[in-house]
């Protein structure tokens, strides 16, 4: 089915031939979010350092456990929450490089992602106070933004009409662009093609 208004073919989004206005802002935000990822991962890996040395200088013990494990325990846990960020931001990276959305792996990887974030953010509240649960709210709703942005045929959901006007692809399966009408929207079959 189309929608077909009044007020001609293009409207004030359309991009034209080229076709980048629409996807721009998406792979913007999965530019940014990957820098905040990234710098994420800096910031646990520097956490690590910090637990690892006050462990060390107070020479705490936790029934029985020597310093040493507790801070080789602390460099592991953050160490491999680093590492788990760190793959997240190439993911995010690529997907910004290539604006293309991620594959399953990346998907799910980026799903992981939001909702450790989503529970981070709600734990954090009541320890570390609302400054930092809105920045995991706003590395949240970044992710969410960059995984619903993309379609599942991997373009972004402004391009699949555009997408289907170009030589050697075939057309999109879906609404294509308004069509001028008589001051009304009505609903026509698609064209088989």
């Amino acid at each position: 089915m189309e929608a077909v208004t009044a007020g001609g073919a293009g409207g004030a989004g359309d991009a034209g031939e080229g076709g980048h206005i629409g996807r721009r802002p998406l792979v913007w935000v999965a530019g940014v979010t990957a820098v905040i990822v990234l710098v994420e991962a800096v910031v646990m890996v520097a956490t690590a350092a910090l637990l690892s040395s006050v462990v060390h200088g107070q020479h705490m013990s936790l029934a029985g456990i020597k310093p040493s494990a507790i801070a080789l325990g602390g460099w592991v846990g953050c160490g491999a929450a680093a590492v788990f960020l760190l793959v997240c931001a190439v993911v995010l990276a690529r997907t910004a490089l290539r604006d293309r959305a991620p594959g399953r792996v990346g998907r799910i990887l980026l799903i992981a992602a939001a909702v450790v974030h989503g529970v981070l953010g709600a734990v954090s509240t009541g320890l570390l106070g609302w400054g930092v649960f809105a920045v995991m709210m706003v590395v949240l709703g970044l992710l969410v933004w960059v995984l619903l942005g993309y379609g599942q045929d991997g373009r972004a959901r402004g391009d699949a009409a555009r997408a289907s006007g170009r030589p050697g692809r075939p057309a999109a399966a879906g609404p294509s662009r308004p069509e001028a009408g008589e001051g009304h929207v009505q609903f026509k079959e698609k064209p088989a093609e």
